[in-house]
């Protein structure tokens, strides 16, 4: 029998990983079955389970991948490094910019699969966690709540701003407005929720923006 190479393994995995994210892209995470994953790959139940013992552990390689095909944190990296100077107002409006240039362009795949598991985490978060664990890296949310917002308190009291709120109350504001312009878009644009026109990632970015200046001491 022909030694099977790692080459050969990597393809396999991919290959189911690239079904169960077409899957997830038609359902709802947490109602994906290993049944769905089966059909998608037209392999049989052993075929997948050489590869993989659950499906919470082909889901946790989908989510890996989507992490470095939806990535804001490079483009905020060259943001916060690039020597041209911006005022404080700019950089606000820079970074909400990048965050809706990745929301429009995700908005039908990686982001309605990340709302999916957000709903799966608050119904589920046993299972949300097993899935998520052990993936390395840090997702772009973290980065905007870990690296990003600190950013912009510490840029504000560079310009000698005052804040005009506790840091914290504008750090759990921003979060929120973040999920819920995700939350809001994808329900329009992935499952017809009739929220309006106004929900699209773009305008609704700029007005965070304009609160993020006004919050921190900035005037738009």
């Amino acid at each position: 029998m022909p030694k099977v190479t790692q080459e050969y393994i990597d393809n396999k995995k991919k290959f189911i990983v690239d079904a169960a994210y077409q899957v997830c892209l038609r359902k709802p995470v947490e109602m994906v079955t290993m049944t769905d994953v089966i059909e998608e790959t037209g392999l049989s139940q052993g075929g997948i389970y050489r590869f993989y013992k659950d499906l919470e552990e082909i889901l946790s390689d989908v989510i890996a991948g989507m992490r470095l095909n939806y990535n804001i944190i490079d483009d905020m990296e060259r943001l916060f490094s690039a020597k041209e100077e911006l005022s404080f107002e700019e950089g606000v409006h820079r970074i909400c910019d990048i965050l809706a240039d990745v929301m429009e362009k995700h908005l039908m795949d990686i982001q309605k699969i990340n709302f999916d598991l957000t709903v799966l985490a608050i119904n589920e978060p046993e299972r949300a966690e097993k899935i998520i664990g052990g993936i390395k890296g840090q997702s772009s949310f973290g980065y905007l709540a870990e690296v990003a917002i600190p950013n912009l308190f510490k840029e504000s009291r560079k310009r000698k701003y005052k804040l005009r709120d506790k840091p914290e109350n504008i750090s759990n504001f921003i979060s929120s407005a973040y999920t819920g312009i995700e939350m809001n878009c994808i329900l329009t644009a992935c499952y017809k929720a009739p929220m309006g026109a106004q929900c699209k990632p773009r305008p609704l970015f700029d007005t965070l923006a304009k609160s993020i200046i006004y919050l921190c001491g900035g005037e738009e």
